[in-house]
């Protein structure tokens, strides 16, 4: 496993650990506990955008999205609605699925890039 794949999966394991702790304070409806776990939740989405995109991780105040090939589509409308609400229920399920097309983006060209490559 390539240093890419190793730091994206273990961003994706953390990820399951936040998701997780996130589902059980929404479903307990401990809604003004889950700002601090969105904003850890955000950082990880972030992260996995630069990472995937084989870009170094910058967590400034404006991501280049338009320099990243692989996105999810509505990147911007999307990652804006989560950042302006994060205690929302909706915010949750968004990034949560920002994540899951993320990771399948980076799969997916993971795999055609070494089904592109000559065999020796």
């Amino acid at each position: 496993m390539g240093n890419q794949e190793r730091e994206v999966s273990e961003l994706l394991v953390e990820w399951r650990t936040t998701r997780e702790q996130l589902e059980a304070l929404f479903r307990e409806r401990h809604l003004g506990s889950t700002q601090e776990l969105m904003e850890q939740g955000i950082n990880l989405y972030v992260r996995l955008l630069f990472l995937s995109n084989g870009h170094p991780v910058s967590l400034g105040a404006s991501i280049p999205l338009n320099q990243f090939d692989l996105k999810p589509v509505n990147i911007e409308e999307r990652l804006a609605f989560i950042k302006s609400r994060p205690s929302l229920y909706h915010s949750f399920r968004q990034l949560s699925e920002l994540m899951v097309e993320q990771e399948k983006l980076f799969v997916k060209n993971r795999i055609m890039k070494k089904s592109s490559r000559p065999k020796a």
